[in-house]
């Protein structure tokens, strides 16, 4: 079985849910909200990016920590 992801205009919804129920091989019409971040992750980038503005001195340097890493290797 395959799934598909359509995007609709909201003022389209209605019909094209109408339209959909008519086919008679469509076994599930689901409306999910497009979320490109589960809340969980969102809530974990919020408190770094916190953390990170309270105190934007206790960062390493990208490039520095990969350096660093390459050198324990």
């Amino acid at each position: 079985m395959k799934q598909f992801t359509i995007t609709i205009p909201d003022n389209k919804e209605s019909i094209f849910i109408e339209w959909m129920k008519s086919i008679s091989f469509v076994k599930k019409i689901e409306a999910v909200e497009k979320s490109d971040l589960p809340e969980w992750h969102k809530a974990i980038l919020d408190e770094r990016l916190a953390s990170y503005k309270s105190s934007p001195g206790n960062v390493i340097d990208l490039d520095k920590a990969c350096k660093d890493i390459e050198k324990e290797l």
